[in-house]
């Protein structure tokens, strides 16, 4: 396949199994406009790169042109690790904050959006093994009361790989003005919950694959039931301490992000054709919970990634939930926490998630022979199509 087909055929497989499921988010509407705005004029950065190790079969002057130009209407920052056996790159590009227009910080911290899913299925699955959680087992038994008998008994495998049937629960808006306005309050996981149980379900368990938030809400709160701890402490108790992961935590009420970090913005379309670019970084995710409200680091996903394909986190018998995607269902291709995308031969298993202001992704095959970690300080990180910046720097990555 020539050059050029690949990059097409990558680009639109990325989109597919990307932009379509973990990052769709409610339609856009043009906000008023804000006082805290900056515009995007700050002077482009030069990229900085590393190679921990030889990277003889990685391209690195693609990785390196992926994040020319930052930052642009597109990013203010990005941070990438690549990793695996034909060896390792750092690289990052882009500002702080486009007040100072600063350099990017390359260690800082970041909402990590829906990558927190892999944490919270690696949790229940270490409870699987510790058999405090059965996953053929009805969530019903564990959390009686959460939904009435419109539902079927649904597993917790089910919640695992969202073949629940169980609706989304409610937000704080549908556009980003609507949510914006409401940053600073706090909706609970169990409003979320309750509200997602007072729709009824969507269809019957094991049907059909939709990928939702609601059902790794609901893990966290199995997660507490069971343990009598909360889903925070027992999160770090059983993945990020044993991965090493001593950067990330979750804030839950708390709208910033404590310790180094470099600010997110949205990019809003005012009413006189022009762009304004709010800053979101500060930000109640408490309604995210275990679906989504971690903070991280590149290294820390990275050693997140790769503990837990080698087996480290998560029993080896349990581990295989990870890597398996439900079979029956048209379309599926949500495992317990991850993704499969196969592209050339390969199977790359990856999660992305993403919050205003800051997109992230972690990807690897199953031997770990690469991987890749970004984070991406994206201007619409909620659009529906893929950023251009972690577009590039997938392409770059994985060809």
């Amino acid at each position: 396949m020539h050059a050029r087909r690949r990059t097409t055929v990558l680009a639109a497989s990325l989109v597919a199994a990307l932009a379509a499921g973990p990052l769709a988010a409610p339609a856009f509407a043009t906000p008023a406009p804000t006082s805290a705005s900056n515009s995007a004029s700050a002077p482009p950065t030069t990229p900085t790169s590393t190679s921990a190790h030889p990277a003889n079969g990685l391209d690195v002057d693609a990785l390196t042109a992926a994040l020319a130009g930052l930052p642009d209407q597109d990013a203010t920052a990005a941070l990438v690790r690549v990793g695996g056996t034909d060896g390792a790159w750092r690289g990052g590009a882009g500002v702080h904050d486009l007040t100072s227009a600063a350099p990017a910080d390359p260690d800082a911290r970041f909402r990590a959006g829906s990558t927190t899913k892999v944490v919270t299925a690696a949790a229940v699955l270490r409870l699987a093994a510790e058999r405090r959680i059965d996953l053929n087992k009805p969530v019903q038994r564990y959390l009686p009361g959460l939904l009435d008998g419109k539902f079927q008994p649904i597993t917790v495998r089910q919640l695992l790989n969202h073949t629940s049937g169980i609706q989304p629960g409610d937000g704080l808006g549908d556009s980003f003005e609507e949510v914006y306005a409401h940053r600073f309050d706090t909706l609970t996981p169990q409003q979320v919950a309750a509200s997602a149980a007072a729709k009824g379900p969507e269809f019957d368990p094991g049907e059909k694959q939709h990928y939702l938030n609601i059902n790794y809400t609901i893990l966290g709160l199995l997660i507490e039931k069971v343990t009598g701890r909360s889903y925070a402490s027992e999160a770090t108790r059983l993945v990020l301490r044993p991965a090493g992961m001593r950067a990330t935590y979750f804030p839950g009420a708390d709208p910033r992000i404590i310790g180094p970090h470099n600010h997110g913005y949205q990019a809003v379309r005012k009413a006189d054709g022009t762009t304004e670019f709010v800053d979101v970084t500060e930000w109640n995710q408490a309604d995210r919970f275990a679906a989504g409200d971690m903070i991280s680091t590149t290294a820390d996903l990275e050693r997140l990634l790769t503990s837990l394909f080698r087996g480290r986190i998560v029993p080896r018998p349990q581990l295989r939930e990870m890597f398996t995607v439900p079979a029956g269902i048209d379309g599926a291709s949500y495992s317990a926490g991850l993704q499969r995308f196969a592209y050339e031969g390969k199977v790359y298993w990856l999660k992305s998630g993403a919050r205003y202001g800051y997109s992230a992704l972690i990807a690897g095959t199953r031997d770990l022979g690469r991987t890749l970690v970004y984070s991406v300080n994206s201007t619409d990180a909620k659009g529906e199509d893929m950023n251009p910046v972690a577009q590039r720097i997938a392409m770059a990555a994985l060809k």
